[in-house]
């Protein structure tokens, strides 16, 4: 009885592991994360396509789809440009240089969710930019990267993906990489 019971201990310690490992990630669900670390053996140039009707995007390699991810592309009077581009630059720490935070020099947001065009700079405080981890530009101002993921379009027009999945994406692509975004 013990073996029985110290198994089922092992397993619950595992399963609570497995939670705080996407949990603590940013992952939206564990598949994203199990997939995403799953080698790839597809050969061929990659390229990225996303379907903004379905919010999807597709890494290739030559052909053959070698992973997939969920998005959310552009809002309303945000729209993320359709056509064909190419990756132009990557980051993997980016930070906008347009939407962010207002904080005071101790480190306390004063004011949040900023447009830094928009309304003016409280006093004593500095713009810190909205984080965007594994930035792949596709146009100036426009990239696939990290972020929230309500099931709909929400951004100001960049490409948000779950982390582990565009941490895959990020491996992936290479300045030049070509990305097709379709209506």
């Amino acid at each position: 009885m013990r073996g029985i019971s110290a198994s089922v201990n092992r397993c619950g310690i595992f399963l609570l592991g497995a939670l705080a490992a996407v949990a603590f990630t940013g992952c939206g669900t564990m598949s994203d994360m199990v997939t995403s670390n799953i080698p790839s053996h597809h050969t061929g140039k990659a390229s990225v396509v996303v379907k903004l009707h379905e919010q999807r995007a597709y890494l290739y390699r030559g052909k053959t789809i070698a992973a997939e991810s969920r998005v959310s592309s552009g809002r309303e009077g945000h729209r993320t440009p359709t056509g064909h581009f190419s990756i132009i630059r990557k980051d993997e720490d980016h930070r906008s240089g347009l939407y962010g935070d207002y904080v005071s020099t101790s480190g306390k947001v004063v004011k949040r969710n900023v447009d830094i065009r928009k309304g003016g700079k409280p006093p004593h405080s500095h713009f810190v930019g909205a984080p965007m981890p594994y930035y792949m530009e596709f146009l100036p101002s426009y990239g696939l990267h990290v972020g929230y993921l309500p099931g709909e379009p929400a951004s100001h027009g960049c490409i948000r993906m779950p982390y582990w999945k565009a941490r895959q994406f990020y491996k992936a692509v290479h300045i030049g990489t070509p990305v097709t975004v379709k209506p």
